[in-house]
């Protein structure tokens, strides 16, 4: 019990202290400021997230704590390290060398650490659950956006406080917005979501090499690439279009195709398992083609609603998370104790959930 609220009081005492570093440099509005246009590209990250993670919904308190560790743990890490290797590198190399140090060196080793350890910890407590590279790429992106979310209040308000919305012979907020949360606001985000990638790969192979191999793979391409925007962002101009359009964008849109295909993958695995577990008599078998597609599973909790209320909806969604949870086990042929175990927890889960919709919908039809 000790635990999470000690991480609690962690995470809000970093956030409060990032909150009053911002405020101290450039003032109250410029942070307001910074926040509202931050709130645009966040949000936009955010759904893609939720979009790819909707076969298997994570928990949304571990969504939650994924977005403020990267708001939070991990940009107060970042800063720290980043200023010190700063002032280092200014020491050692002549001043205003140390930007630069920190840009191509520092910022990318640490950042990307930084957010790549909460998936780490995610796997490492819930290693049961963690179903492979869609996990990693949720939890890792989740962190990302709130990196990201904290860093464009600063960035944004900075360019405010400099030049105010800017116009024709200086670059504003409204600069500063088009470049950092239109043209790519996917930047964080996609360097830890090769981390997570890697991750997740190692979360499911049984090839112990591949364990360690992928997700230090993942992690070099993350510091690789981030390295890299930051280098174009620096000598900017001509080089800087030059990797957005031809190294940037691809590999995002390669990465987009590539979470695509895993969650066609997930979906697969879902319809293949059904059958059995129809037979199994854990399913009716009625439910089978709700079940094997999302459309009919959304359509399922919204006859559950109108007919029995929002309680009733839940508990189908309980129910129709169970089922998948289910069959991600199924396809690891319970090779373990802890398999079993994790399949009978999901059992008495979906028993309960069946249970209380059934219950629900038998009193809206009395009433």
């Amino acid at each position: 019990m000790l635990l999470p609220v000690l991480g609690l009081i962690v995470v809000a005492l970093c956030g409060l202290f990032l909150f009053g570093l911002a405020t101290a440099r450039v003032g109250p509005l410029a942070v307001t400021i910074g926040v509202l246009a931050a709130l645009v590209p966040v949000a936009g990250v955010v759904a893609g997230f939720l979009w790819v993670d909707r076969w298997e919904p994570e928990p949304a308190k571990f969504l939650l704590l994924a977005f403020a560790w990267g708001a939070c743990i991990a940009t107060i890490t970042a800063l720290l390290i980043n200023t010190t290797a700063e002032a280092v590198g200014d020491e050692l190399l002549g001043q205003g060398s140390g930007n630069t140090v920190a840009a191509l060196v520092s910022a990318p080793v640490v950042e990307e650490a930084a957010k790549a350890l909460f998936v780490v910890l995610i796997l490492w407590r819930r290693s049961s659950e963690f179903d492979g590279v869609v996990d990693g790429v949720v939890y890792a992106g989740f962190s990302a956006a709130g990196f990201a979310f904290t860093e464009n209040i600063y960035y944004f308000g900075r360019a405010f406080y400099d030049y105010g919305f800017g116009d024709g012979h200086s670059q504003g907020v409204i600069t500063a917005f088009f470049l950092r949360g239109v043209l790519a606001p996917f930047t964080h985000p996609l360097f830890a979501v090769l981390t997570g990638i890697g991750i997740g790969i190692a979360a499911r192979t049984t090839t112990k090499a591949l364990k360690i191999i992928a997700p230090v793979a993942g992690y070099l391409a993350a510091v690789c690439l981030h390295a890299l925007w930051n280098s174009a962002a620096l000598l900017g101009g001509s080089k800087f279009l030059t990797v957005y359009f031809l190294i940037m964008l691809p590999l995002f849109l390669g990465v987009v195709y590539l979470v695509v295909l895993q969650r066609r993958r997930e979906q697969r695995i879902i319809a293949a398992a059904l059958p059995h577990m129809a037979a199994a008599r854990w399913i009716a078998p009625s439910e089978v083609e709700l079940l094997a597609s999302l459309p009919g599973r959304r359509a399922w909790r919204r006859q559950a609603k109108r007919q029995s209320g929002k309680q009733a909806a839940k508990a189908v969604a309980v129910y129709q998370a169970s089922v998948t949870e289910l069959a991600f086990l199924d396809r690891h042929q319970l090779t373990s104790d802890a398999d079993r175990q994790r399949q009978q927890e999901l059992l008495r889960t979906l028993k309960a959930a069946r249970a209380e919709a059934t219950r629900l919908a038998d009193e809206a039809a009395r009433g």
